[in-house]
């Protein structure tokens, strides 16, 4: 990977900051390692000329130990939108300066600032519906989830997962109101939607394993998972949906307690270029969020990428569905029976 784009200016600021910060701690799931080792880790460790260390977990666990740390020992972590958004309302995270991080101006419009002044999101993804279009007619809208037709064959995440309640969200729209204001109704679309649906999964294994026994045709997924899905089954297609796929962004923060907020703000800054974004698009770490970032048809097939695919894009409020949480998962357990 060549890095000889970066300027000069970029080089120099780096430089200055290794003298004053030798280590930069890193909170992050460690998933494709070795390919974020030789995209991201060590070429900014010869930029910097620092260490970097590493925390690595699930989302849940690694903001719940910077928590119980009162925000220390971490310079940078990165999380899902919704595991973000109770850190900022936590009060763990920074406020960023957004001139200390030039290549935010080279990103999507929603990556920029997705909460309000704290991290950018550095990937984009989606929830969508995924289905076997050698057994099921074509799904175009997520109303289509309470077909007669589809009794039996869909799959639906637990509510305690990332797009759980996401389809509470659209089953709002289907009842015609919003899932935030009026849940009753809500949760009768939640009632009527229990036949068509076999089972709850909790993970993506077990979503593909639901598909690939047979067990379940439909399913509401996350686009990372089409490829095991398709690997499994052939047949499976994402729905090109009329009233659009729903967000799901990976963002980074730096929080109150860091030691080496400069070193900090040049790493960001560093995996917001052009230069991480493209190579981490190429090999399929991560989709890109910089505008910049060219992919041929086959390499964009993995992702959401494009100006036009983002812009199709929902967004979920996750200030509102924090409030919510816990009265919406009581109402899914006690249909669901969980």
């Amino acid at each position: 990977m060549k890095f000889a784009r970066l300027t000069a200016t970029c080089f120099a600021a780096l430089t200055a900051t290794a003298a004053h910060a030798e280590t930069l701690t890193i909170s992050w799931w460690g998933y494709n390692g070795e390919k974020l080792n030789a995209n991201i880790v060590e070429p900014f460790k010869e930029i910097c000329g620092c260490d970097i260390v590493f925390e690595t977990g699930n989302n849940a666990d690694r903001l719940g130990k910077l928590q119980a740390r009162g925000g220390k020992g971490v310079d940078v972590i990165y999380l899902t939108d919704s595991y973000s958004q109770l850190g900022v309302e936590a009060g763990t995270f920074m406020e960023l300066d957004r001139t200390r991080i030039p290549n935010i101006e080279n990103l999507y419009e929603m990556a920029q600032d997705p909460q309000g002044g704290y991290g950018p999101a550095y990937s984009v993804g989606r929830v969508g519906v995924v289905y076997d279009s050698e057994k099921v007619e074509p799904v175009t809208s997520w109303s289509d989830l309470w077909r007669a037709d589809l009794e039996g064959e869909v799959t639906l995440p637990g509510i305690t997962t990332t797009a759980g309640p996401m389809v509470v969200v659209r089953a709002g729209a289907y009842a015609g109101v919003d899932a935030f204001e009026d849940s009753d109704a809500t949760f009768e679309a939640i009632e009527a939607l229990k036949p068509n649906s076999v089972k709850n999964y909790n993970t993506g294994s077990e979503m593909v394993n639901l598909i690939s026994t047979g067990e379940a045709t439909v399913a509401i997924a996350q686009d990372f998972t089409l490829a095991s899905l398709q690997s499994a089954v052939p047949t499976m297609v994402w729905a090109d949906l009329e009233d659009g796929d729903i967000a799901t962004l990976n963002t980074v923060n730096i929080p109150k307690g860091a030691e080496n907020v400069d070193l900090a703000y040049e790493f960001i800054n560093f995996v917001l270029s052009h230069e991480v974004q493209q190579v981490n698009a190429e090999q399929g770490v991560d989709a890109p969020v910089n505008t910049d970032v060219v992919l041929t048809p086959e390499q964009a097939a993995l992702w959401t990428y494009g100006a036009e695919a983002i812009a199709k894009l929902n967004m979920m409020d996750y200030a509102k569905m924090n409030e919510v949480k816990i009265d919406w998962i009581d109402r899914w357990s006690e249909i669901f029976g969980l």
